[in-house]
This record gives C-alpha cells, sequence and structure tokens, in this order.
C-alpha cells in the first residue's frame, strides 16, 4: 500500500466532539434517561490544538425525536441548555435578540437555519410602534441573510449592515452542520458561545459570525444534517468490526439461532472488540491501520476521482421539521419566557 501524506487530510466536521478522544479532562458528560449531554469547555492551549475558538461547547445527543414523549424529552433538556449557555454568557432579560436563520431553504439539508428561525416569536415591530410589550415576551428580531451564491453578498457583511442599523445586544444563529460520525446525523444539537462559520462543514468557508467580529455575544445552534462518503465507508468497516466481534462472543448462543440475522443489533450490551490480529484477519491491511488511517486512506481512493460526496439521510425531510420545531421551540421557551411545545 502506497504512503498517504495525513499532514493534507482534516476532519471535516463542525461538531467538537468529533475531535476530542475519549472522555477527555475539559468534558463533563450527563445522562438524563437515553439522552447524553456533553459540555466541552476549550481554552486557548486546548482550541488550538482541535483548532476551533475558545468557549463553551454544548452538545445533546437523543435516538429519536418522532413521538411525543422523545420530542417533550428533548426539547425540556435543549431549552434547560440553551438557557445556562444564555446565562453564561451574561445575556439579560432585558437584552434586545437578533435570529439569524442561516442556510438554503431550497435545499432541505441546509433549511434547517430557515425553517427555524421563521418559527421564532418576533416582537421588535410591535414595541417600535407601542413602546412597550407583554409580560414574558422580550423584544426580537429576525435575520434571513441567504446564502452569497443567491444574493452574491458576503452573509457576514449582510449582518454586520443589520446589526449596525438596528443594534441588537446579542445574537443566536441556527445552521445546519456536518458531523465526522454516521450515528450523530439528525440526533445530534450542538450550543456554543463561539459564533459559527457558514458553510465550513461542506468545505465553503465564509467569514465567521461570532463576538469577536460584531462585538456582542454570539449563541450557535446547529444540528448536523451531512457526512461525507469516505466518513460512511469507514464507519462501516468499524461497524463490520463490532459485528465479527459480536458473532465470536455469540456463535454459541442458542437465542441467537432462532433469530434472523438482519434483526440482531450488534451492538447492543457487546463490550467486545476485535483483536489487532483479528482486525487483520477480516480487514487484511485495512485492519492494521487506526481510525484516522483509514478514514485518509478512503479519502485518497475517492477525492481523485470526485465520488467522497456529501450525503444526507433519506428521512431528513421529516426529521429536519420536527427539529425546527424542536429548536424554535426552545429558543422562544428562552427568550420570551414562555411555554410553546410543539410536536
Amino acid at each position: 500500500m502506497k504512503e498517504v501524506d495525513l499532514s493534507k487530510y482534516e476532519i471535516r466536521t463542525d461538531l467538537v466532539v468529533d475531535l476530542i478522544e475519549k472522555s477527555p479532562s475539559f468534558e463533563t458528560k450527563t445522562v438524563i434517561d437515553d439522552i447524553t449531554i456533553s459540555n466541552i469547555k476549550l481554552d486557548e492551549r486546548n482550541s488550538k490544538e482541535l483548532n476551533k475558538e475558545k468557549g463553551d461547547y454544548t452538545t445533546i445527543y437523543f435516538k429519536d425525536i418522532t413521538d411525543t414523549s422523545n420530542y417533550e424529552k428533548v426539547l425540556e433538556v435543549t431549552t434547560n441548555e440553551l438557557s445556562k449557555m444564555l446565562k453564561n454568557s451574561k445575556i439579560k432579560d432585558e437584552y434586545f435578540c437578533l435570529i439569524i436563520g442561516l442556510g438554503n431553504e431550497k435545499s432541505t439539508a441546509d433549511e434547517l437555519g430557515v425553517t427555524t428561525a421563521k418559527k421564532v416569536i418576533v416582537t421588535k415591530h410591535i414595541y417600535d410602534l407601542t413602546g412597550t410589550l407583554e409580560e414574558g415576551y422580550r423584544v426580537t428580531a429576525c435575520l434571513i441573510p441567504g446564502v452569497m451564491g443567491t444574493t452574491g453578498i458576503e452573509t457576514s457583511d449582510v449582518i454586520s449592515s443589520v446589526i449596525e442599523k438596528v443594534k441588537p445586544d446579542f445574537i443566536i444563529a441556527i445552521d445546519a452542520l456536518a458531523s465526522d460520525s454516521i450515528d450523530r446525523l439528525l440526533k445530534t444539537i450542538q450550543i456554543t458561545n463561539t459564533g459559527i462559520n457558514p458553510g465550513s462543514g461542506v468545505g465553503n468557508n465564509r467569514k465567521e459570525i461570532s463576538e469577536k467580529v460584531f462585538n456582542i455575544p454570539v449563541i450557535a445552534i446547529g444540528v448536523p444534517t451531512v457526512v461525507e462518503a469516505s466518513t460512511i465507508v469507514n464507519d462501516t468497516l468499524n461497524y463490520m468490526k463490532k459485528s465479527f466481534s459480536y458473532n465470536i462472543k455469540n456463535k454459541n448462543k442458542s437465542s441467537d439461532k432462532l433469530i434472523p440475522t438482519s434483526n440482531i443489533n450488534y451492538l447492543k450490551n457487546n463490550p467486545y472488540t476485535l483483536s489487532k490480529e483479528e482486525s487483520k484477519v477480516f480487514l487484511g491491511i485495512l485492519g492494521d491501520l487506526t481510525d484516522y488511517e483509514k478514514k485518509v486512506f478512503i479519502k485518497d481512493i475517492l477525492n481523485p476521482i470526485g465520488y467522497d460526496l456529501i450525503v444526507t439521510p433519506k428521512e431528513i425531510d421529516f426529521i429536519v421539521q420536527k427539529l425546527t420545531d424542536l429548536i424554535s421551540s426552545a429558543i422562544n421557551n428562552c427568550i420570551h419566557n414562555i411555554s410553546t411545545k410543539k410536536v
């Protein structure tokens, strides 16, 4: 196998949790039912190591939001974590909020920010006319700047112009993200006070939207909706290893013989992993590579022929609508101090 220059590759992801090693010292985890909450605080050193902005990152993992019970659990957790992020960023109840919906509503995989923003309760026009709002509501405006390919204007420049005119006290920006793990697609919400780089997840870097650019706090909320084809291939190889390990461990288990192979969930209660020797037996030379080396090897095969595609799940239309309902409800609950559950 030819040698590959690893220095020219980087993991294409917007999620900090994709970049950290298992159980790093700067991560704390909380589990509520089947929802896991990861809190990561990056300092100057850690941010340079991961090539991410320093600040607070909260990541919420969930399995499903397509039924009422799970939806409400995830909504409650998301509302609580967003409230904590606002508090940690010293955002007061009377502050004027500008909601920014990033993305392209003509692309389902990229419409999350736009559709969410349209569902947030805006009140600035009422306040401008009457000088007051009902109790519990804060002054809120919404901006959907579109994408540079449509407007011809850098998104950050559009936002800068609006900020100069309407003078909000803080921003909440919502956008679709990319992940480096298929099991996080549409099942993860990241909340951070470090801002966001529109298009970075698919290699289309734009000017960042952050506090250091606009001099006001920027809270970014995102959900991974796409992965690269190379990630899918690599994750499939890893799942193959888990399946092989399950079969080795349970080859004499009589109960499994009555269950069709397609119905056996080999991820449940499967602490056993293949040894390096066993990996080489099942996967050949690929079994001798680290996870990162496998990703690079696969990229090196797909990139020259243009087949490292950006991929999204087939059920994305339905789940994105659920996610936009959930995130907009969480935002409304926090910034307006009201309950807006929607399923």
